[in-house]
């Protein structure tokens, strides 16, 4: 689960919406290198796998009557894993919309 650096993953979200406005880029977000698209997709997509898998490993844990993982860690874990599998799926929804209106643009 410390693979998800949700944090992180907020500030270049916002620097990339920043920047499609046309508007300057943070300092902060300018003094790092850059990173591809394409690249923060796939980080994006394997922390969610991540921590699905994890989440999923605690339940079954628990289930088996684990002793040293206890019922709130098994539902924090699981509640994070839905809302970055929620936000992902947005995200999803948000690339798809944009690649519609691109392609419905007229030459």
């Amino acid at each position: 689960m410390s693979d998800l650096n949700v944090n992180q993953l907020l500030a270049q979200m916002r620097a990339m919406a920043a920047q499609a406005e046309g508007l300057p880029r943070p300092a902060s977000a300018a003094e790092k290198p850059e990173v591809e698209f394409g690249q923060l997709l796939k980080s994006s997509i394997d922390a969610v796998n991540g921590a699905q898998q994890d989440a999923a490993r605690l339940a079954e844990a628990f289930e088996l009557g684990d002793q040293q993982v206890d019922l709130a860690e098994v539902m924090v874990a699981l509640q994070k894993a839905n809302v970055s599998f929620q936000a992902m799926t947005q995200v999803r929804n948000k690339l798809v919309s944009a690649y519609q209106d691109i392609m419905n643009m007229p030459i």
